[in-house]
């Protein structure tokens, strides 16, 4: 699809936004609003086995995540967003690098909520921190079945209270490999399936 291909390519250089200069913002969000145009899953929530599983963010404008990129001796890693419908769980989970053994993970846990056939209310339960070597991080999936058997790990590890903490978001586009969604902050977010 070549609209795909052009969204993708406009991402490509960005480093998932932290590159991305004014000019490319908006070729960016011209080329997601015209790949959000002919998306084959109109209603997504309907169709949860294309919403569930492991994805990665190729780009976003979201401050909350780009700033991650700025903690001191640290750069961002991986971000990876991991959906469990069965559950109505959702995971965010951020690798951040930096000084040699201080690799370390940022992460979220919530629920989500079908609000309508695009939009879930995400509701923030749980967040981790720590040195990937404690937590004994080695993959999202193998981390995530960790945090659901209930372990509590060697890290800052506390419950996030959820009346505070929530939002929402709208699945504005989704394949078998792609997605798009864009939060109640006005982020955009576009992952691909691991």
């Amino acid at each position: 699809m070549l609209v795909k291909a052009q969204l993708l390519n406009a991402i490509a250089p960005t480093n998932r936004g932290l590159l991305a200069t004014d000019q490319d913002k908006q070729s960016i969000l011209v080329a997601v609003a015209n790949l959000e145009a002919q998306n084959p899953t109109p209603h997504p929530l309907e169709q949860s086995e294309l919403l569930d599983g492991d994805w990665r963010l190729l780009y976003t404008t979201s401050k909350a995540l780009l700033k991650l990129d700025r903690l001191p001796f640290y750069r961002l890693g991986q971000i990876y967003q991991c959906i469990r419908v069965h559950t109505n769980s959702v995971y965010n989970i951020a690798e951040v690098f930096g000084l040699p053994y201080l690799e370390g993970i940022v992460s979220v846990a919530a629920k989500f909520e079908p609000v309508s056939l695009t939009r879930v209310q995400v509701k923030f339960e749980r967040s981790i921190l720590g040195l990937s070597r404690l937590i004994g991080f080695q993959s999202p999936r193998q981390y995530i079945q960790q945090i659901e058997s209930g372990k509590k790990f060697t890290a800052i590890d506390f419950p996030i209270n959820s009346t505070n903490q929530q939002g929402w978001l709208d699945i504005t586009y989704i394949d078998n490999d792609l997605r798009i969604g864009r939060g109640n902050e006005g982020s955009v977010f576009v992952l691909s399936r691991t």
